[in-house]
């Protein structure tokens, strides 16, 4: 599966394509399959999601695994502090 995600342009929140819009949960992100780039190119030009980019992932029974472990830091949460973690379902390291 391929996810479209990027930045909110007020929060600096790491955001996923949800089909109808951003959330900042990956557990709500949809497979934008090859309409992906156009997604990415009109979001950005309304100026909805900032470096927005398209990650590979596998669809597991806890929502989306993104493949590159940068992309299960982002979905995770700060690294600083565990307690203010998005979700900490996500496993860093891929089992």
């Amino acid at each position: 599966m391929i996810l479209a995600t990027g930045n909110d342009l007020s929060s600096g929140d790491v955001i996923w394509w949800t089909g109808e819009g951003w959330s900042r949960h990956i557990g709500e992100a949809v497979d934008v399959g090859h309409e992906g780039e156009a997604i990415i190119e009109r979001e950005s030009a309304a100026r909805r999601v900032n470096v927005a980019y398209l990650v590979e992932a596998d669809g597991t029974a806890n929502g989306p695994l993104p493949h590159h472990i940068k992309e299960r830091i982002r979905a995770s949460g700060p690294t600083v502090r565990t307690d203010l973690a998005i979700n900490t379902d996500i496993p860093i390291v891929k089992a």
